[in-house]
């Protein structure tokens, strides 16, 4: 009698207010009915140990390094998770933290860095602190979305301008005036590249203040994995950049890398990082790790990018538009939802798992299936990925996906934004036991 008064007890809720019942109504009546026709888009095959995973965002296979892992471990042992309390109160101590942000600074040309719980704190933290709501913020119509976010968050109001546009963004600034520009430096969705040199060029002239998200392109890029910014050279022109440490760093947590003067605003400004605990001794231990494996092992990114290229290109020759991918993310843009799903089965069936985009990540006529390319694919995988893609052309429609018939006049926009990666050979003589090696233990 007892446990059944126990159970009925612990398992009574309350109702839910009109209100409340209404809104989350409004989830399963517009989007998992209507939208999605009872098909829950998110919820799709379980990869087996067969399956080719191309929707992880450990782009240089650091995850699971057994030195990420041991020095992480160490750090455990030595003092457990460290002090849990907001960083607000020790920013002013010699910690690891501390000498964390100091190297990252150094690595990106930058006097200081700021560490937040993850990027989406970054974005939103930065962008809320130095904004006001007379201030003007111009996004890039795809940056991500924590740096929209982060404009309500201070009250602003935004104004995008046409992706990669900086002629579009420069009469904008001339009708509104000077503020805010907010570009990603590699955009998460479909892989393309900033227009760096153009915009800071407008910042300039115009008297703005520039933020660009490295996320995507922190560790892939530039000297050590330093970033687009660093690699073209305009780290002295790029008033704020943030960092999702959660891709090629795979961990967790995020950076804002500026001048001194700004970093100690923000570390007294910035909400998320006043009213969040700080990130742990041990994730900071495995940052550490991640970045050495950057700076000794070049290799990896030269890998990632051939990777991405022999994929692109094979994917182009077989008719899928994929013209605006200039980096490891690639986008099969299906379209409509349930062509996107469709999509998503026929190369799931086939033990092929990419990740699905749909609103709010995208427009609801624009989502993708995204590939995200990693430097431990071998040639036989992205063989057997593309071996897919042309067995399933048929079958997912791909002559009348409105992407298609774009096919080529993107390319000629993104033609103006070039980045020129190391295109070395990577093909060594079967006897370099040194280079074997590296490459095995990439893909363990």
């Amino acid at each position: 009698m007892s446990d059944q008064f126990n159970l009925h007890h612990q398992t009574r809720l309350p109702s839910d207010p009109k209100f409340l019942f209404d809104r989350v109504e409004c989830y399963y009546r517009e989007r998992l009915d209507e939208t999605w026709k009872g098909r829950h888009p998110m919820k799709g095959m379980i990869p087996g140990s067969s399956a080719i995973k191309l929707r992880s965002n450990d782009y240089l296979c650091v995850a699971a390094d057994r030195r990420v892992i041991e020095a992480e471990v160490r750090a455990l042992q030595a003092s457990g998770h460290g002090d849990s309390v907001s960083r607000t109160f020790v920013h002013h101590e010699a910690d690891g933290l501390n000498a964390f942000e100091q190297r990252v600074a150094r690595l990106m040309g930058s006097e200081a860095a700021v560490l937040a719980n993850s990027g989406y704190c970054a974005n939103v933290g930065l962008i809320q602190a130095i904004c006001r709501p007379d201030t003007p913020v111009f996004l890039d119509m795809k940056a991500h979305l924590s740096l929209w976010e982060g404009v309500k968050s201070a009250g602003a109001k935004p104004t995008p301008f046409r992706h990669n546009d900086a002629e579009h963004l420069d009469r904008l600034i001339g009708k509104v005036g000077p503020g805010v520009i907010v570009v990603d430096a590699l955009y998460s969705i479909d892989g393309n590249i900033a227009a760096l040199e153009d915009f800071v060029e407008v910042a300039e002239r115009r008297g703005c203040a520039l933020v660009v998200d490295e996320t995507h392109s922190f560790g892939t890029h530039g000297p050590d994995g330093a970033g687009l910014v660093a690699a073209l050279g305009l780290n002295h022109r790029v008033h704020f950049r943030t960092v999702g440490l959660s891709k090629a760093v795979s961990s967790r947590g995020g950076l804002v890398v500026c001048s001194q003067r700004n970093a100690e605003f923000l570390r007294y400004e910035s909400l998320p990082v006043i009213f969040s605990t700080q990130v742990l001794a041990h994730e900071v231990a495995g940052y550490n790790a991640a970045l050495d494996i950057f700076a000794n092992e070049p290799l990896r990114q030269r890998l990632l990018h051939s990777n991405h290229r022999y994929l692109t290109n094979g994917l182009d020759e077989l008719g899928y538009n994929v013209d605006l991918s200039r980096s490891q993310i690639i986008a099969l843009e299906a379209g409509e939802i349930l062509e996107t799903i469709k999509l998503r089965d026929a190369l799931e069936k086939r033990d092929v798992f990419g990740a699905i985009f749909l609103p709010p990540a995208t427009p609801a006529k624009r989502c993708i299936i995204r590939f995200t390319v990693n430097c431990g694919l071998t040639k036989d995988e992205l063989d057997r990925v593309l071996a897919v893609c042309a067995e399933i052309r048929d079958e997912v429609g791909l002559a009348s996906w409105p992407s298609t018939r774009r096919r080529g006049r993107q390319a000629r926009v993104a033609s103006a934004v070039n980045f020129t990666f190391d295109s070395r050979p990577l093909v060594a003589p079967s006897s370099n036991v040194k280079f074997e090696t590296a490459l095995e233990s990439i893909r363990c």
